[in-house]
Protein backbone atom coordinates (compact mmCIF):
# COMPACT_ATOMS: atom_id res chain seq x y z
CA UNK A 1 0.00 0.00 0.00
CA UNK A 2 1.75 3.49 -0.92
CA UNK A 3 -1.32 5.55 -1.37
CA UNK A 4 -3.56 6.48 1.07
CA UNK A 5 -6.22 4.28 2.26
CA UNK A 6 -9.44 6.11 3.78
CA UNK A 7 -11.96 4.51 5.25
CA UNK A 8 -15.13 6.71 6.16
CA UNK A 9 -18.31 4.48 6.68
CA UNK A 10 -21.63 6.35 6.50
CA UNK A 11 -23.69 7.34 10.13
CA UNK A 12 -19.75 6.15 12.09
CA UNK A 13 -18.20 8.94 13.30
CA UNK A 14 -14.48 7.95 12.53
CA UNK A 15 -12.34 8.23 9.84
CA UNK A 16 -9.55 5.37 9.60
CA UNK A 17 -6.06 6.49 6.83
CA UNK A 18 -3.35 4.19 6.29
CA UNK A 19 -0.18 4.41 4.20
CA UNK A 20 2.64 1.91 4.06
CA UNK A 21 6.05 3.97 4.32
CA UNK A 22 9.38 2.86 3.03
CA UNK A 23 11.11 3.69 6.67
CA UNK A 24 11.69 2.30 9.99
CA UNK A 25 9.17 3.24 12.27
CA UNK A 26 11.75 5.51 14.27
CA UNK A 27 11.78 7.82 11.64
CA UNK A 28 8.23 8.04 10.85
CA UNK A 29 8.01 8.97 14.75
CA UNK A 30 10.61 11.42 14.67
CA UNK A 31 9.00 13.28 11.38
CA UNK A 32 6.05 13.54 13.64
CA UNK A 33 7.46 14.50 16.85
CA UNK A 34 10.20 16.61 15.71
CA UNK A 35 9.19 20.37 15.71
CA UNK A 36 12.07 20.71 13.37
CA UNK A 37 10.34 18.46 10.39
CA UNK A 38 7.06 19.32 10.89
CA UNK A 39 6.68 22.23 8.40
CA UNK A 40 8.57 20.08 5.75
CA UNK A 41 5.93 17.55 5.59
CA UNK A 42 2.57 18.50 7.41
CA UNK A 43 0.11 20.43 4.84
CA UNK A 44 -0.46 20.81 1.39
CA UNK A 45 2.69 21.65 -0.65
CA UNK A 46 1.33 25.55 -1.56
CA UNK A 47 1.14 26.20 2.06
CA UNK A 48 3.77 27.28 4.82
CA UNK A 49 3.74 25.41 8.28
CA UNK A 50 4.74 26.88 11.30
CA UNK A 51 5.28 25.36 14.78
CA UNK A 52 3.94 27.21 16.83
CA UNK A 53 4.20 25.00 20.04
CA UNK A 54 5.20 21.46 20.07
CA UNK A 55 5.49 20.41 23.63
CA UNK A 56 5.34 16.24 22.71
CA UNK A 57 4.72 15.06 26.06
CA UNK A 58 1.09 14.12 28.18
CA UNK A 59 -0.89 17.20 28.81
CA UNK A 60 1.41 18.69 25.87
CA UNK A 61 0.21 21.70 23.46
CA UNK A 62 1.14 21.22 20.11
CA UNK A 63 -0.25 24.29 17.65
CA UNK A 64 0.68 24.90 13.83
CA UNK A 65 -0.32 27.77 11.61
CA UNK A 66 -0.52 27.57 7.77
CA UNK A 67 -0.46 30.53 5.36
CA UNK A 68 -0.72 31.11 2.09
CA UNK A 69 0.37 33.15 -0.72
CA UNK A 70 -1.71 35.42 0.16
CA UNK A 71 -0.64 35.51 3.85
CA UNK A 72 -3.96 33.86 5.02
CA UNK A 73 -3.57 31.66 7.83
CA UNK A 74 -5.43 28.77 9.10
CA UNK A 75 -4.29 27.58 12.68
CA UNK A 76 -4.43 24.07 14.45
CA UNK A 77 -4.05 22.96 17.92
CA UNK A 78 -4.75 20.25 20.14
CA UNK A 79 -3.08 18.18 23.22
CA UNK A 80 -0.77 14.91 23.51
CA UNK A 81 -2.66 12.43 25.49
CA UNK A 82 -0.73 9.45 24.84
CA UNK A 83 3.07 9.53 23.93
CA UNK A 84 4.45 5.77 23.85
CA UNK A 85 7.88 6.05 21.72
CA UNK A 86 8.24 4.62 17.99
CA UNK A 87 4.39 3.10 18.27
CA UNK A 88 1.96 5.38 19.08
CA UNK A 89 0.49 9.47 19.55
CA UNK A 90 -2.96 10.09 20.91
CA UNK A 91 -3.75 13.79 20.45
CA UNK A 92 -6.78 16.34 19.83
CA UNK A 93 -7.29 18.38 16.56
CA UNK A 94 -8.90 21.30 16.34
CA UNK A 95 -9.17 23.76 13.48
CA UNK A 96 -9.36 26.80 14.63
CA UNK A 97 -11.42 28.55 11.73
CA UNK A 98 -14.28 26.08 13.36
CA UNK A 99 -14.21 26.14 17.29
CA UNK A 100 -15.32 23.88 19.34
CA UNK A 101 -15.22 20.79 16.54
CA UNK A 102 -12.65 18.72 18.33
CA UNK A 103 -11.72 15.07 17.12
CA UNK A 104 -9.52 12.14 18.97
CA UNK A 105 -6.53 11.27 16.63
CA UNK A 106 -4.84 7.90 17.25
CA UNK A 107 -1.47 7.37 15.08
CA UNK A 108 -0.16 4.29 15.31
CA UNK A 109 2.79 2.69 13.82
CA UNK A 110 3.49 -1.12 13.23
CA UNK A 111 7.06 -2.38 11.75
CA UNK A 112 7.72 -5.09 9.24
CA UNK A 113 10.67 -5.54 6.95
CA UNK A 114 12.63 -2.35 7.56
CA UNK A 115 8.79 -0.60 6.68
CA UNK A 116 6.05 1.31 8.69
CA UNK A 117 2.44 0.69 8.72
CA UNK A 118 0.93 4.14 9.58
CA UNK A 119 -2.85 3.68 10.86
CA UNK A 120 -4.33 7.04 11.48
CA UNK A 121 -7.78 7.18 13.63
CA UNK A 122 -9.89 10.01 14.06
CA UNK A 123 -12.57 9.77 16.37
CA UNK A 124 -15.44 13.10 15.77
CA UNK A 125 -18.05 14.27 18.41
CA UNK A 126 -20.49 13.56 15.60
CA UNK A 127 -21.20 12.43 12.08
CA UNK A 128 -21.79 15.81 10.76
CA UNK A 129 -18.12 16.69 12.01
CA UNK A 130 -16.56 13.94 10.65
CA UNK A 131 -18.91 14.53 6.81
CA UNK A 132 -17.54 18.37 7.45
CA UNK A 133 -14.46 16.96 7.60
CA UNK A 134 -14.34 15.30 4.74
CA UNK A 135 -16.32 17.56 2.69
CA UNK A 136 -13.59 20.43 3.68
CA UNK A 137 -10.94 18.51 0.94
CA UNK A 138 -9.12 16.46 4.11
CA UNK A 139 -8.55 13.58 1.85
CA UNK A 140 -6.64 15.78 -0.68
CA UNK A 141 -4.73 17.33 2.36
CA UNK A 142 -3.99 13.68 4.32
CA UNK A 143 -2.29 12.59 0.60
CA UNK A 144 -0.68 15.49 -0.03
CA UNK A 145 0.97 15.58 3.28
CA UNK A 146 1.59 11.90 3.11
CA UNK A 147 3.38 12.15 -0.28
CA UNK A 148 5.65 14.79 1.28
CA UNK A 149 6.30 12.65 4.40
CA UNK A 150 7.67 10.36 1.97
CA UNK A 151 9.80 12.41 0.13
CA UNK A 152 11.18 13.70 3.47
CA UNK A 153 11.60 9.80 4.69
CA UNK A 154 13.94 9.15 2.06
CA UNK A 155 15.94 12.39 3.37
CA UNK A 156 16.18 11.09 6.72
CA UNK A 157 17.32 7.93 5.46
CA UNK A 158 20.10 8.75 3.60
Amino acid sequence: MTTLNLVAEPGIQEIRMSREFDAPRELVFKAFTDPELIPRWWGPGDLTTVVDQMDVRKGGIWRYVQRDADGNEFAFNGVYHTITASEQLVFTFEFEGMPGHVLLETVALEEYNGKTLLMDTSVFQSVEDRDGMLQSGMEEGATQSWDRLVELLKTMNA
